[in-house]
C-alpha cells in the first residue's frame, strides 16, 4: 500500500536530515510523525520515525550529543519548566523587559538605560493570586541581534508578552521587524490559542501585547498605533510604576492559559486555599484525582463540591465538570 505522504512532508523531511540542533530536530520529527496517514503503507515509516523521536529525547535529556571529553558551552536553548506555566518576555531593546521580571518577582536582572543589557535568559516566580508561574525575561530582538535559542524558548512557553515601549518613536518599526522575523522563523503571534495547527511546521504561540511605559510622556499616539498593528490581541498598559497595571498584567497572563484552580480538602477538615491542582477549563473531578495520583482516581467513589453556584457539599460523580476556585473533597 503507498504511503501518500503530503508534499509538506517532504519539505519537512529535508528540513529534518538538515537540521542540527537536537531540540529543533526532535520537533520537527514529532510533527512529522503527526503529518503521517495512520494506515499499513506508513506502519514501518511510523516506527521508525518514533525510533528516531526515542533516540532523540535520549540526547535531549543528556544534555545533547557525547562530548567525548570536549569542552562544554553552556546553551540556554531550554529552561525547565516552574510552576504552573511558562511565560517568555520579547522585545526590541530598552522596552522594559528587565525591569517587569524585577517587579513582578524576585529575580535581579541588569537594568539600565543603554540597550543590550540583557545577555541571556533570566528567570523568576510571578505569583495570580495562589498560582505561580515562571516568568522568563530575554535578550533583545532586533536587526542588530537575535540569539539563536529563542527560537527554542519561545516555541516551549505557553504564553508570549510581547513589550512595546510606546514612548519609543521606533515602537512600531521595531514591533514590525519582531512579527516578520519570527514568522520567517515559523513562529506565529496569535491572539487566541489554535486549536488545530494550520500548519504543522509553524509554533502558533498565544500572545500577550505589554503597551510598557504607559501614563509617561509621548506614549497616548503609540498606545493607538498598538491597536491597529494588533487587533483582536489582549493589550494591557504596564508601567512598573503603578501596581494596578502589574495586576492587570498578571490576570491577563492566567487568563490567557485556558486553565482553572482547583482546591482539596480533607474530609472534615478546613480548606486552605493554597497550592491549587491546576486543570484545563472544563475539567471533571476525576481529572483532579488523577492530577494527585492515577491509582486515587481508580479507587475514587464519589465527590463533594464548594464552589459558586453550588449547593455548600454537593454529592458528584467523577464525570463533573469543575468550576474555577471549586473546593474538593475526594471519597473513596
Amino acid at each position: 500500500m503507498p504511503a501518500n505522504l503530503p508534499p509538506q512532508y517532504y519539505e519537512l523531511e529535508r528540513e529534518f536530515r538538515a537540521e542540527k540542533d537536537v531540540r529543533e530536530k526532535l520537533r520537527m520529527a514529532q510533527e512529522l510523525l503527526i503529518m503521517m496517514p495512520k494506515h499499513k503503507g506508513t506502519d514501518k515509516l511510523q516506527a521508525d520515525m518514533k525510533a528516531k523521536i526515542s533516540e532523540l529525547k535520549k540526547q535531549v535529556e543528556s544534555g545533547g550529543e557525547a562530548k567525548h571529553g570536549a569542552h562544554h558551552v553552556k546553551t540556554f536553548d531550554h529552561i525547565e519548566r516552574e510552576g504552573s506555566a511558562q511565560i517568555i518576555l520579547i522585545g526590541p531593546p530598552n522596552s522594559g523587559k528587565s525591569s517587569i521580571l524585577e517587579s513582578l518577582t524576585h529575580a535581579r536582572p541588569l537594568v539600565a538605560d543603554y540597550p543590550y543589557t540583557t545577555r541571556e535568559p533570566m528567570t523568576g516566580m510571578m505569583e495570580y493570586e495562589t498560582v505561580h508561574l515562571q516568568l522568563i525575561d530575554t535578550p533583545p530582538i532586533s536587526d542588530e541581534q537575535f540569539e539563536n535559542y529563542l527560537t527554542n524558548l519561545i516555541r516551549q512557553a505557553d504564553t508570549v508578552a510581547l513589550v512595546a515601549d510606546v514612548t519609543s518613536k521606533k515602537m512600531a518599526d521595531e514591533l514590525t521587524f519582531i512579527v516578520k522575523l519570527l514568522e520567517e522563523k515559523r513562529i506565529i503571534l496569535k491572539s487566541v490559542q489554535s486549536k488545530m495547527p494550520e500548519e504543522p511546521r509553524n509554533a502558533y504561540k498565544k500572545t500577550i501585547i505589554l503597551a510598557h511605559k504607559s501614563f509617561e510622556e509621548d506614549s497616548t499616539a503609540n498606545r493607538k498605533v498598538l491597536d491597529e498593528m494588533f487587533p483582536n490581541f489582549k493589550i494591557v498598559e504596564t508601567s512598573i510604576l503603578d501596581d494596578k497595571t502589574l495586576d492587570a498584567f498578571k490576570k491577563a497572563v492566567f487568563e490567557s492559559l485556558g486553565v482553572m484552580r482547583v482546591y482539596t480538602k480533607r474530609i472534615g477538615a478546613e480548606v486552605e486555599f493554597k497550592d491549587p491542582i491546576i486543570l484545563p477549563i472544563g475539567g471533571t473531578v476525576e481529572e483532579a484525582a488523577t492530577t494527585l495520583h492515577k491509582d486515587f482516581a481508580a479507587k475514587l467513589k464519589f465527590a463533594k463540591v464548594w464552589g459558586a453556584g453550588k449547593f455548600e457539599g454537593q454529592k458528584v460523580h467523577n464525570e463533573f465538570v469543575l468550576s474555577d476556585k471549586d473546593v474538593v473533597e475526594f471519597h473513596i
